[in-house]
């Protein structure tokens, strides 16, 4: 089974958390389109709900599907959020960025009551520091002095004449870090002046669908006793 085809089935499980009349959160990237597709069709049969998205891509698929979108700026709490990631260890750590909307999706997660990650299996790592490269978000302006902050590992995502531009206005960096001690390294990117966000998400992270040839799995944050 392909890893579109367990993307798409931990999409519809997760997207079954929804209920009437909740307020959402609709995460970015591949995965996350799984599970607005999949809203979006039950929205088709009768599903009343609103919802917030953390780019414009999915906004916009979303739009096309009939959910009602709501601006976040006007959002104080949601009820729900479902989203990707690109690695997840059983600590619930997660790596997220790999489709540059980490800050927004950061910010949505901390106003929802739930979180919820969806991936195939390949997302699933023993530590995240067998993961993949740590997605930070810069200022524009500071892209050189926060360049040299993060230090050698840091490659500006889309090179220095042609720089990836987030939705925010923003680059990213993509940085190659020794995540031994995740929380250490998150205080530190925070302190970074220039610094926006990091795609480091240490608490945000409440439950998580995985799909691996064609069956899914859910697990909650509790259920971790390492």
């Amino acid at each position: 089974m392909t890893d579109d085809r367990d993307k798409a089935l931990a999409g519809a499980a997760a997207a079954a958390e929804v209920v009437d009349g909740m307020l959402i959160g609709l995460g970015t990237g591949s995965t996350a389109t799984h599970a607005i597709e999949a809203i979006g069709a039950r929205v088709a049969q009768g599903l009343s709900i609103r919802a917030v998205a953390t780019s414009r891509a999915s906004e916009a698929l979303a739009r096309r599907l009939g959910i009602a979108m709501l601006d976040f700026a006007d959002v104080p709490r949601l009820d729900l959020t479902i989203d990707g990631a690109d690695a997840i260890d059983p600590r619930f750590f997660a790596i997220k960025g790999g489709g540059g909307a980490m800050l927004r999706e950061k910010v949505v997660a901390a106003a929802s009551d739930r979180m919820v990650v969806i991936a195939d299996g390949s997302k699933r790592v023993a530590a995240i520091d067998a993961g993949p490269l740590v997605p930070v978000e810069i200022l524009p302006f500071a892209r050189a002095s926060v360049l040299a902050a993060l230090g050698a590992g840091a490659v500006l995502r889309g090179g220095e004449h042609e720089p990836y531009v987030t939705d925010n206005g923003n680059y990213i960096a993509d940085c190659r870090i020794d995540l031994s001690d995740p929380r250490a390294v998150a205080a530190r990117l925070a302190a970074i002046p220039g610094v926006l966000g990091h795609g480091l998400f240490l608490d945000e992270v409440d439950a998580a669908y995985f799909a691996q040839n064609g069956t899914v799995s859910r697990l909650e944050r509790g259920d971790y006793s390492g």
